[in-house]
């Protein structure tokens, strides 16, 4: 079964828009494990417009199922996860103003960059993941990097599922090919959602998580968040 994992950016989001502690981030991380997720998920960002450094701490005497800090390895977020030590650091290349991750890393280009990375945070007992997009070129770079894992970026995908072109998928499937022969472990997100999901798992070789935040927080306004994960669970298996 493909592992859930729950980003609750939205959730640090809405507690920052009024200040306070409502809603209580780490209740709702310890009620998404209760509830059947397999990880949380979070990304903080220099301005911390939503998740808080501190927050990562806080949460990591919270998480006791697989714990993912993605994000760009600029110096503060590395100390963060060097310090916290999750079970996952994915590697994102957010420019300082992006509203959200809108790119893979050309894993050619910054290989020395990323490779450096990577080692540094696999001598800590930190799992690497590499975010790209389902580029067959990225997939051998990222393998030359000596990551553990990549994690495909699903827009592309999400859009043309959206319009009704399943043939969208096409790319993600050769990449997943092409990573399962070279012994990378395939994560995936951006914009997956429970109208996509059970398409995207069923069609990916070997899919080993997903990464859901903003499409599971929005369903669970109507649905209900333990629901919604629940549903999230059904579609994966």
């Amino acid at each position: 079964m493909t592992k859930l994992s729950v980003n609750i950016n939205k959730i640090a989001t809405l507690r920052n828009a009024r200040g306070g502690n409502v809603p209580d981030l780490l209740k709702v991380a310890t009620d998404i494990q209760k509830f059947g997720a397999q990880g949380i998920t979070i990304h903080p960002r220099p301005d911390e417009r939503h998740i808080r450094y501190q927050d990562a701490r806080d949460l990591k005497n919270i998480v006791y199922t697989e714990y993912n800090i993605e994000g760009n390895p600029e110096p503060q977020f590395v100390n963060l996860v060097l310090d916290v030590k999750p079970t996952q650091v994915t590697l994102v290349p957010d420019a300082v103003d992006a509203i959200t991750s809108n790119a893979g890393w050309n894993t050619i280009k910054h290989h020395d960059f990323l490779t450096e990375m990577v080692q540094e945070f696999k001598r800590n007992g930190i799992r690497t993941s590499i975010f790209v997009d389902p580029t067959l070129e990225m997939i051998e770079g990222a393998a030359k990097i000596g990551t553990d894992r990549i994690e495909l970026y699903t827009e592309s995908f999400a859009h043309q599922f959206g319009l009704g072109n399943k043939s969208g998928i096409d790319p993600y499937v050769s990449a997943a090919k092409l990573a399962n022969e070279l012994n990378l472990g395939i994560n995936a997100g951006h914009d997956l959602s429970l109208e996509n999901i059970h398409y995207f798992n069923q069609n990916i070789p070997n899919l080993l998580e997903v990464s859901i935040g903003h499409a599971l927080i929005c369903e669970a306004l109507y649905l209900g968040l333990d629901n919604v994960v629940n549903m999230y669970l059904q579609k994966l298996k």
